[in-house]
């Protein structure tokens, strides 16, 4: 799980994305890493930043941790509240127009922006404002409350005494939070619910509302521009956001073998995929009302069950020919159909929602599939199938009856105890194997006698 801040971190002052950013975020996102945005930013200010980092699916912590959500493109407002934690603000707002009469107040609205006892400067507000008067302000409990005025930040121990939880933003700037808030506790929440273990965690940060966050992760990494405090309290501190910092971290999560620089987005991502999958893997692609791709994730197959992975997100927006190229490219094999075997052959899918999509199986090796099925066979198949690229080909030994297609061959499935030492070079595979295997390329059952048993036959492709 890779918790990442937002302004200073991902985003600069001038509002722009560094270059190789968004790369090296699809790319952990693709090896399999649960990204998390954790902003103090509200809602609204947090959305159009995740499309710009292509975050359109995962969850994000905003508001400095009151209000957590799971962003989801297929709903009409683009996210899922998972958590919003409300508190009666009421006595704290007493307390500081007692101590600065002149200071403004905005009561975050989710969604939509905020309501204000004076109007705010656009730049420091994210969304609307709605000028309300102060009794009805604290008429209704919020998920946060905003004060601005002249070095309010010099009463935080005053406000924090009446139960809330109060970060500065600056000498002018106080986000008052309900008792027990901050990044660090919604994102132990969102660990546990997503079952990743303490040692699973980073975090990446540049500002005070980071600390809490970066004492929370496993690898706690500081920008290289934050303040001698924030960067005291972290594991590590990497380059500052005009040097790339943040996506020198993310690439540092990525396999170290795993060259991408030469390959296509899409085909890095794809290889970065096969490589930390932990079990055959398979690719899922949806489409909605037009041809191109809508999402596009690897699936892999754990204890007979297929479970998520990773997206792949240069996948949406593309096309199932595009993804057959790029697989290519990263040197990863799929299964071939039987018409034009240069095609691979999908199958169809189904999300359980009514909504059919098509997988692909892809590895990058045959003997990548001997955790499910017949090691020996498919191991002999890589190694003749790199024998046939050779030039010359090498054809493979007649009594082995190993085809040196890499895309074809035959497994035998035992049916006999008492199978002859003549057939040792054709490994068995148990009939669990064998269905195991089904999910992953194209079976033909058939059979063959052989010394007066019969073992059943099977083609693949």
């Amino acid at each position: 799980m890779v918790a990442l801040d937002i302004d200073g971190t991902l985003l600069g002052r001038d509002g722009r994305v560094p270059t190789g950013t968004v790369a090296a975020l699809d790319l952990a996102r693709a090896a399999g890493h649960e990204v998390v945005l954790a902003t103090g930013r509200s809602l609204v200010g947090l959305s159009p930043v995740a499309t710009q980092l292509g975050l359109i699916d995962g969850f994000a912590v905003c508001s400095n941790g009151a209000l957590t959500v799971r962003l989801d493109r297929a709903v009409a407002s683009g996210y899922v509240i998972q958590h919003a934690q409300r508190f009666d603000f009421a006595p704290v707002i007493r307390r500081a127009l007692a101590i600065a009469p002149g200071v403004r107040i905005g009561v975050e609205d989710i969604g939509w922006g905020w309501q204000v006892s004076e109007p705010f400067e656009p730049e420091l507000l994210n969304g609307e404002q709605k000028h309300v008067p102060v009794v009805d302000l604290c008429a209704m409990p919020a998920t946060r409350i905003a004060l601005h005025g002249p070095g309010i930040s010099r009463h935080v121990e005053a406000l924090a005494a009446a139960g809330v939880t109060v970060i500065p933003g600056g000498q002018d700037w106080l986000d008052l939070t309900a008792p027990g808030t901050g990044k660090a506790p919604a994102l132990e929440r969102l660990r546990t619910q997503l079952g990743i273990g303490p040692a699973g965690t980073v975090a990446l940060g540049d500002g005070h509302n980071d600390l809490g966050m970066l004492a929370w992760a496993r690898r706690g990494v500081a920008m290289g521009q934050a303040s001698e405090e924030v960067r005291q309290a972290a594991d590590e501190v990497t380059g500052t956001i005009d040097q790339h910092g943040a996506a020198t971290v993310l690439r540092s999560l990525l396999p170290d073998d795993g060259r991408t620089d030469a390959l296509s987005p899409l085909a890095g991502q794809l290889a970065v995929a096969a490589h930390t999958a932990s079990g055959v893997m398979a690719l899922r692609v949806w489409h909605e009302d037009r041809s191109e791709i809508s999402r596009c994730d690897t699936w892999v197959l754990r204890d007979g069950v297929w479970v998520r992975h990773s997206p792949i997100p240069s996948g949406t927006g593309t096309t199932m020919r595009a993804i057959e190229l790029a697989a290519g490219e990263a040197g990863l094999n799929y299964p071939r159909g039987d018409v034009g075997r240069r095609r691979a052959h999908w199958r169809s899918v189904h999300d359980g929602r009514g909504r059919t999509g098509f997988a692909l199986p892809l590895y990058t090796r045959l003997d990548a599939l001997t955790s499910t099925a017949a090691h020996g066979v498919l191991h002999l198949l890589d190694r003749y199938r790199s024998a046939y690229r050779a030039s010359p080909p090498v054809a493979a030994p007649q009594s082995s009856g190993i085809n040196p297609d890499p895309m074809r061959g035959e497994i035998a499935m035992e049916s006999n105890a008492n199978t002859t030492a003549a057939m040792a070079v054709e490994p068995m595979a148990t009939e669990q194997e064998v269905t195991d295997l089904g999910d992953i390329v194209t079976l033909t059952e058939g059979s063959k006698k052989k010394k007066g048993t019969e073992d059943k036959r099977y083609t693949y492709r």
